[in-house]
């Protein structure tokens, strides 16, 4: 008879892979430390106002992978839904990404695609020829005045670090656009799933060779029993914090409820260091198909992740990619182990990455 396989986390990562392998004909365990299924992309409807709550932060899927997007349509109606992010810096509200309204606005001119392209490389420090960090990368891409209203403030609070300690690779997510689409994200499909995200993981796991354990958790002694074992946790906390704690940051959320429409969007930024939250997201405003007359919304406050807080984001820290190759060294020696996701190994994931990632972690797994 044949070992079963281990799952550790039902966000993702973990339900794409437990249900590629229980529809090849293994069992698996799937074990989850909430009380929930999904994740940080763990979606459920407020029983106050009714609306459909993204209880860690906001979520829009958003790809150019055609196979994940065929993927998630299996279990899902995606609804078509566009981020059109707002910021507030110094007493006024722009438009995110930085596009030409927002040059236009922010400068008191009129230019033309080409004019602001011209007078944005004119701002920008032509000095910086390789980029190394966050800072580095904004002044050399957007120039002072621009990083100081819209990057700087919001980066510090979101990271708990100055931009200066931060690679450039995070800005390189960011786009810069000469044009007028304020659309937050260029990839070819965006949407949002009709009935939230848990439902997606409750239908991916609904197997007859998937057995659940939801608000257990998963150590070394338990790997025993299991033929494989693929692991989304932190993989500092695998290793027992051996090589020192890796640096994550938590969210903490306070909830605003209110007659009506609050900020009438889904998000607005708030740039200003002084300004203690990163942001505040409506949550009625990511089913625009829905009909509310009450709304939910949350402020949104990032700090260092403590002993018993949820990791959200791991900090890629310039001075500390030692730190982070000595755990990977240990995860490459790991035998019948598989580290996957955001906290498995130690980076920025969107979701359909997460997606695009289990699925081929699925494939080699299987010989596929």
């Amino acid at each position: 008879m044949k070992r079963p396989i281990a799952v550790v986390g039902a966000g993702f990562s973990g339900a794409v892979i437990a249900y590629r392998l229980a529809r090849a004909g293994y069992d698996v365990d799937v074990f989850e430390s909430r009380s929930h299924l999904g994740g940080n992309c763990h979606t459920e409807r407020d029983a106050e106002t009714g609306v459909m709550l993204h209880r860690y932060g906001p979520h829009i899927f958003h790809t150019s992978e055609e196979r994940v997007w065929r993927f998630v349509n299996q279990f899902a109606d995606f609804m078509p839904f566009v981020n059109r992010v707002k910021a507030i810096t110094a007493g006024r509200v722009f438009t995110l990404p930085i596009n030409l309204f927002t040059i236009n606005q922010f400068f008191g001119k009129t230019f033309s695609p080409d004019e602001a392209r011209r007078f944005v490389a004119s701002i920008a420090d032509a000095s910086i020829q390789h980029p190394r960090t966050f800072e580095e990368q904004a002044l050399a891409f957007v120039g002072k005045d621009l990083y100081e209203a819209f990057l700087e403030g919001y980066t510090t609070k979101q990271w708990g670090r100055h931009p200066s300690q931060l690679p450039a690779s995070i800005l390189k997510r960011l786009p810069l656009r000469f044009n007028y689409d304020d659309n937050y994200y260029s990839h070819s499909r965006q949407g949002i799933p009709r009935d939230g995200y848990t439902d997606i993981i409750e239908k991916l796991v609904d197997d007859a060779n998937v057995r659940v354990h939801l608000a257990e958790g998963f150590t070394k002694a338990d790997r025993a029993g299991f033929a494989h074992v693929f692991y989304s946790g932190p993989i500092d906390a695998w290793f027992e914090y051996s090589e020192g704690l890796l640096a994550y940051r938590t969210l903490d959320f306070e909830a605003l409820r209110a007659d009506g429409d609050m900020q009438g969007t889904a998000v607005i930024n708030y740039c200003d260091a002084g300004v203690p939250w990163t942001r505040i997201s409506e949550h009625k405003h990511f089913a625009p198909w829905e009909d509310h007359e009450r709304t939910t919304a949350y402020k949104e406050f990032s700090r260092a992740c403590g002993e018993g807080d949820i990791p959200y984001y791991p900090i890629p820290l310039v001075n500390e990619q030692d730190q982070l190759q000595r755990y990977l060294e240990l995860a490459r020696r790991e035998s019948a182990m598989t580290f996957v996701g955001r906290l498995g190994t130690y980076r920025y994931l969107d979701m359909d990455v997460t997606i695009k990632e289990a699925l081929e972690v699925a494939d080699r797994f299987l010989g596929e």
